[in-house]
């Protein structure tokens, strides 16, 4: 479980640990991959035909997010 929590980087949160996340680390982690992201793109910018990877921090994260059924979305589209 240490592993999963301090090593393993989780795609859902920005590729950051839960760790990082929990402590506060994860908002430098990701500003410093914005600027790397962003100065290769500067440097070589015909290798980039679109933006960037998103590297904003995740607001909310379910660990189990519930799926809705295809009668739910039925609803949504019919309103």
């Amino acid at each position: 479980m240490s592993w999963y929590n301090t090593e393993h980087l989780h795609g859902g949160i920005r590729f950051v640990t839960p760790d990082d996340r929990h402590t506060g680390r994860e908002l430098e982690i990701l500003r410093r991959r914005r600027e790397v992201y962003e100065q290769a793109r500067q440097q070589n910018p015909q290798r980039w035909s679109r933006a960037t990877r998103n590297w904003k921090p995740v607001e909310t994260v379910y660990l189990n997010p519930e799926k809705a059924t295809d009668k739910d979305s039925r609803l949504q589209e019919a309103a």
